[in-house]
């Protein structure tokens, strides 16, 4: 069974929802307008490396990287 993939950004948006921090008080605290910061949540626009570097590291969002597959003959 092939394993479904996650956008990152989707990853950010339920973090953010899940966090327990109003989207006002992250806008305030992180810089980020808060309108765009709605509309991120919403999917209808993106935003740049540096603001999601900011709400990840506000929400406390980390990565963890599965095992690199490997490609026979290479």
């Amino acid at each position: 069974m092939k394993k479904r993939s996650v956008k990152f950004t989707d990853e950010i948006r339920a973090a953010i929802e899940n966090c327990g921090i109003t989207r006002y008080r992250i806008a305030k605290d992180t810089g980020i307008d808060a309108a765009v910061l709605c509309r991120f949540i919403h999917g209808q626009v993106g935003l740049s490396m540096d603001s999601l570097d900011k709400l990840a590291e506000y929400i406390g969002f980390h990565i963890a990287l599965d095992k690199p597959k490997t490609t026979k003959g290479i």
